[in-house]
Order: structure tokens, then sequence, then C-alpha cells
């Protein structure tokens, strides 16, 4: 086992014998062992047998040199390493109820959803991290404004004196404009809510009762308007797909066209905040939300006049929480105690997530109450009334505190020399020709924690399994209530599941225990701060970067760029990553910056950001070798090329050298051909075209570079993936 990663020191050789040394060795002891042999021509028999065995030996001390991989483990052991449990995935889960109910409904935290199991594949679960309240929405204030503000101070309250709320929470009144009689981009509208309903992370529909044969002039399927809401630190997106806008813009054309009315009224579905704080702007307070005129997009026509409305109610439809791929196992009996320090016990599940306050081991000794014990880390400051233990996160293996038993001689030459010290030289004397005495033999042993008393029963109350590389589910992939819960009619994950690891191998690790000992927990160089977000992540993260000032003004200012774990499994398909698999969570982020701002320097800032991400599209042809003429084989040499592609404009298994995409480095179309020439079959290539695509707002718009470059540039990353409406995908054709 080679570590190429460690430092090139000199090592001295256990045996610096060579192989020529060990021949000319033997055959100087012939004339000892063996006078009468006197021909050492190198045809002889008995040389070829010396050469033989003088290899075998040169072999044995080429290994005997090295350090085995056992005992590098062991290396790894005696400074406390231990190899780090699979991470679990993450999502948020949207749960629909089928009616809106009167009053608050709860889902419990640990609420379990699954995929849908398959003839090949096992379900994955999935369990809320916490409870979600779905409540009874209303709105207090419908306010406009002539521009769009970070900070609303400038409103005009539109309900005073012209609406009236009934009792059903239905505003109604007179013929209402959300915009100026000419609107502009930059016209919005405010809807401030209630703050006394728990409604943090619920799914609204808001229903809005049109005027009748009316035209605001739009394209109905693309309505130039945003609707955003105030999380406490920006304003969130919250219209998740355009079709949750039956309103079309506010045209009501869909309802036209079906026979409908829009007095009727037409529902705009929005997924709100699932941290929605009260917050006051101007002289209003309550949880804000809000509708902007936005700039249309090209070639799209804008509103020739304002959308009116005379009627407004809203209600709650649903609600998303986060959730984290594991299962939980609550109350699994491990067994009786014997008494005996060290004992281990064996979770039935295993690997084991890390631990909640709430999920712990109960012993409970004969005739006695149960008693609560701790985990720690280890035993190393653990006193014989400690009530802990540890628990292996991959084996799933439990161990109670051990009874160590010191070197004898070390202790009694230690207890000697401190008694010689305060005693007189008569009493030393008769210490040396009395011995120790049993106070020496009991201080041989020392116990590391509690031992739980003979015949106690020992139990986990709770605890949880899952991670890994599995749970970074595609979207839509959750649809499977685990648990029965009156009024919810679906489930769903409108987000794929992110930052899921596999468990740490011996070769991360051996990765991983330079880095640790070179940092010391402290961030001060740009590589101490990359490895400790990684280890703040729990293996979340996959790749960091750290940046360097750009300026003086940024001096003191750490910026990294985070790239986390994905789900790597579209590749295979030559369906490609998109960026989004890509993005934070704030959960993630939050943990990392709090990890690292107690381990770096006074006045020093972090700050973290996504790379940007650039997409390459490739269009080329190549030319076949002729025994490839069957169609089918040519199907499979196209599928491999693309799937090549995908594999190389990969930010995690791109790059020359397979492990990811470098920080900023250009695709040149050389890399191209360098790849295919790679691949069997392939005989020659014709023009090579990149396409880039690149965000533009929330629109990713793909265009012909001008050089036949693409430089995403020192925060950019290369990505490629698989989308027809976009035109992404790579394209490949046979001459």
């Amino acid at each position: 086992m080679e570590f190429d990663f460690l430092p090139k020191l000199p090592k001295s050789d256990l045996d610096d014998r060579t192989f020529k040394d060990l021949v000319e060795e033997c055959i100087l002891r012939i004339p000892r062992y063996c006078p009468e042999w006197t021909n050492y021509n190198p045809s002889d028999p008995g040389i070829t047998l010396i050469e033989l065995f003088a290899w075998l030996t040169d072999q044995m001390m080429l290994r005997f040199n090295q350090v085995p991989r056992r005992n590098y483990v062991a290396f790894l052991e005696l400074l406390g390493v231990r190899l780090q449990a699979p991470t679990p995935a993450r999502t948020d889960v949207t749960f629909y109820l089928s009616a809106s109910l009167p009053e608050t409904y709860t889902i419990p935290e640990g609420t379990e959803v699954a995929t849908l199991r398959t003839e090949t594949e096992e379900a994955i679960v999935f369990s809320t991290d916490r409870q979600l309240e779905i409540g009874k929405p209303s709105i207090r204030h419908f306010l406009t404004a002539q521009i769009t503000e970070d900070f609303p101070q400038i409103l005009r309250d539109r309900f005073t004196g012209l609406w009236t709320l009934s009792p059903d929470g239905q505003w109604s009144g007179r013929e209402l404009a959300f915009f100026n009689e000419q609107p502009h981009p930059g016209n919005c509208f405010y809807l401030v809510f209630e703050p006394g309903q728990p409604i943090d992370g619920n799914v609204i529909a808001v229903n809005f009762k049109g005027e009748a044969a009316t035209s605001t002039g739009i394209n109905p399927e693309a309505p130039p308007r945003r609707w955003e809401a105030w999380n406490g630190r920006s304003w969130e997106p919250v219209l998740l797909r355009e079709t949750d806008d039956r309103t079309k813009g506010f045209s009501f054309s869909e309802l036209a066209r079906t026979g409908g009315n829009p007095l009727q009224g037409a529902d705009i579905v929005l997924h709100l905040p699932q941290f929605w704080p009260v917050t006051q702007f101007s002289t209003y307070q309550g949880r804000w939300l809000r509708c902007i005129y936005a700039d249309p997009l090209p070639n799209q026509p804008s509103y020739i006049s304002s959308p009116r409305i005379v009627g407004l109610s809203v209600r709650s439809i649903g609600g998303s929480v986060a959730a984290s791929q594991s299962e939980l196992i609550t109350n699994e009996p491990l067994g009786e105690s014997n008494g005996k320090p060290g004992q281990t016990f064996q979770l039935m599940g295993f690997p084991v997530l890390e631990r909640k306050e709430t999920e712990y081991i109960l012993v409970t000794p004969p005739g006695e109450l149960p008693q609560r014990w701790r985990e720690v880390m280890d035993f190393a400051n653990s006193v014989p009334q400690d009530r802990h233990y540890i628990i292996d996160s991959r084996t799933g293996t439990v161990q109670f505190g051990p009874l160590i038993r010191e070197p004898g001689q070390i202790q009694q030459q230690t207890l000697l020399r401190a008694r010689f010290q305060m005693t007189e030289p008569a009493e030393r004397e008769r210490l040396l020709n009395s011995g120790i005495g049993e106070e020496t033999v009991n201080s041989l042993e020392r116990q590391y924690g509690a031992v739980p008393p003979r015949g106690s029963s020992i139990s986990m109350v709770a605890y949880r399994i899952g991670g890994g590389v599995k749970g970074n589910v595609q979207v839509g992939s959750i649809r499977v209530l685990k648990n029965s819960l009156p009024y919810v009619a679906s489930v769903v994950n409108y987000k794929p599941g992110r930052n899921g690891k596999n468990a740490e191998s011996l070769e991360e690790a051996a990765i991983r225990v330079p880095a640790m000992l070179r940092t010391r927990d402290r961030a001060v160089t740009a590589e101490d701060f990359e490895a400790l977000a990684i280890k703040a992540s729990g293996g979340a993260i996959a790749r960091v970067r750290c940046l360097p000032a750009k300026a003086i003004t940024e001096a003191g200012i750490v910026r990294l760029l985070l790239l986390p774990q994905a789900n790597t499994d579209g590749i295979a398909r030559a369906q490609g990553m998109e960026p989004e698999q890509f993005a934070l969570s704030p959960q993630l982020t939050e943990q990392i910056l709090d990890y690292l701002n107690e381990r770096r320097l006074l006045g020093v800032q972090v700050r973290l950001q996504e790379p940007e991400y650039v997409g390459v599209a490739v269009q080329t042809e190549v030319a076949l070798e002729p025994e490839y003429s069957h169609s089918r084989a040519q199907q499979e040499i196209l599928s491999k090329l693309q799937v090549a592609l995908y594999r190389f404009l990969n930010p995690l298994t791109g790059g020359p050298e397979g492990k990811g995409w470098p920080f900023g480095r250009p695709v040149y179309p050389s890399d191209i051909v360098t790849l295919f020439q790679q691949i069997s079959g392939v005989r020659y290539l014709g023009v090579v075209q990149l396409f880039e695509l690149r965000k533009q707002g929330t629109n990713w718009v793909r265009s012909l570079p001008q050089n036949p470059v693409i430089d995403p540039g020192p925060l950019g990353l290369v990505c490629s993936w698989q989308n027809p409406q976009l035109r992404s995908g790579h394209i490949i054709n046979l001459i």
C-alpha cells in the first residue's frame, strides 16, 4: 500500500543488502561449507540455485523494509483517529393535505417518507428533522409601491376604507389595481400576513377573483412577474413552478379558455420559506410576501394595463420541512451486563448516525430504577464513577469503560522514588526489605468509566441508521408516506437529496490525518481553512478552494468556494449533473461557519460561497473503425462517448486526473480530442464546437463563444448536463 501524498523523507533500510551482495556473500562461504566445490561459473547449476535463493531473499527484504498496512492502521489508532461514518443526505419534503383544515395541523418530527421500492432497488427512507405546523394564514394588509425596494418604506394601503373582511377570511370590495394605471417594471404589491399563525414553510393557495373581460396584454405562458417572500435576510422566490399560477399572470386566460368566470377566482400556489419571521417595514408588521412587475423576457410583451381584482383569500394546502436520510430504531435491548470492565454490545442496525439529545442508553440494575448513561468520544477523562460509554458509528459496537493494568515496574519505581524522598534512611532500608505491598498491586489497575452492575439490563432508547450517496436522490423520487397520517394526501420532494457521503475509507483517512496534524484544529493558512471546512461538514463537502485576497480592501477576509457532495448516478445514464445538485444548503453553510469562527484568528472574517458554474455543451462528429459498422456497436460507442464527456466535464469526477474539474481551468477543444482518443473504436474526429451556458438571473442562456475556448473565470467551475429545453446536452454525430 503506497501513500504518494506523504513527504518523501529519506528512509533507512532495515537491511540494505542487494541481490548482488547476497550472491557474492554466498559464493564467499562456499569454500568453508563445501570445499570440494571449485567451479563458480555462472552456468554451474549450484550458482543457479544460489541466484534463485538470493532473489527470494531480496524479495523478502523488500517487503521487510516497507511499513505494512497493518502498522499504518496501528499508527492511526494511536493518534485516536476513527474512520468517519456515512453522512446522511438532506432535502426538503412537501406534504399536501387532502383538504383545508379549520385548525392548525401538526406533522410530528421523525415522520418517515421513502422512495418507491422496485424489484432491483430497496426503498430509501427519509425522516423529518423537526415537526411541521400547517396553520391558518390570514392576510392583514394589501400594500402597493411604485418601485421595488429591499426595505420598503413608501407604501400605500389599499384595504383601508375600500375592502371588507368576511368571517370566512375573504377580502372583497371595489375593483382594485395591482400596479399603476400605466404599469412599468418595478411596480409591486405586498401581502402582509397576520403574525400569530404558525405558517413557516406552509404551502398556501392565494385565491384571486379577477375582473371579467379584461386584457392585460401579456403572454400568459411567460408573465413578467416575480413572487418573493422576506426570510429575514433577503427576498426569496416562492413560486416553484409556472404551472402553480393558475391565473396565468392575472390574465385568467385559462379560465376563459375552459369557459370559467374570473369572478369565481383562481389560485396561485406558493411555497413559503421554512423560516418566515415577523418583520416591520414602515409602520406595518407581519410576514411579508410580494409580487413584482419584472422586466419581460426578450421578444415578450409587457403589461398594457394593470390587472384588477375584486376578491382575495388565502388557505394552507400543505407544508415543507427538512428531512434527512435516516431510519429511527427505538427501545432496542442490547443484553445483560456480566459486571466485567470493557464489555461490548452490538446494535442491530448500523452505521449509526450522529446521536441527538433523545438518543442514549438506559442501564437498569437489578431492583433499581433505570439510569441514563452518557456517550463520550473516549475514556481518557473518565473516572470510575462516570456512567460513560462509546459507540463506533461505523460498526454499531457499544463499549463500556475498560480496566487498564499499567506496567508494574514503572509503578513500583515511581512509588519507591516518591517514598524514598520523604523518609529517613532507616525507613528506606525497611521498605526495600519489606517490598511494595498490597497498595502497589491495587495502584497498577485503573478503571476508566463505570461498569454496569452484574445482571443489569441494557437498552438503547433510540438511534438512527442511514447515510451514504444513495440518499442523493433525484427530484420527485420521494413519494411514499411510511407513517399513517390523517388528512395527508401526498408527499414529494422538489429538491434533490444533497450532501450524502459513504463511510470513510482507510485511504481517505490517511489523506485526512496529515492535514489534521498540520492544522492542529486552528485555521491560519489557506490550507488550514480548506481542511477544516471539509472536517466541519462531516464529509458533506467534497472540495474547497480558499481564494487569494484581490486587494488591500479584502485584507482579513477569507473567501472559500465550497463544492458539496452529490449523486453521480446521472453520469452513467448520460444525463450529467445539473448545477442545482451542487447548491449549498443554509444549514450546512451555518454549520461550517460556526465551526470555522471558533478556530480562526481574531479579526479574520470568513465568507462562504458557491462557485460560478458554467455549462459546457460539446458538438462534434466522429468516424469509427470499420469493424464497428453494425448499428448496435455504433450506438454503444456513441453512448460511451456521451458518458465520457459528462464524466470529464464534471466538478466531482472531471478533469485530466478524474478528481474533479480544476477551479478556474478553461475548456479547450484539444481537451475533447484527447479524451476521445482514449476510447477504442474512434478513428478520427471532425470539428469540435464548444457551447457555453451561463446563468442570467434565473435563466440559463446558451451561446457560442467568440474564441474556441470556454473560460469559467477564477471563481468558475465547469459542469455539463442534459436538458432539451436549454440544449445543454452533448451532440455526437457519425461521419
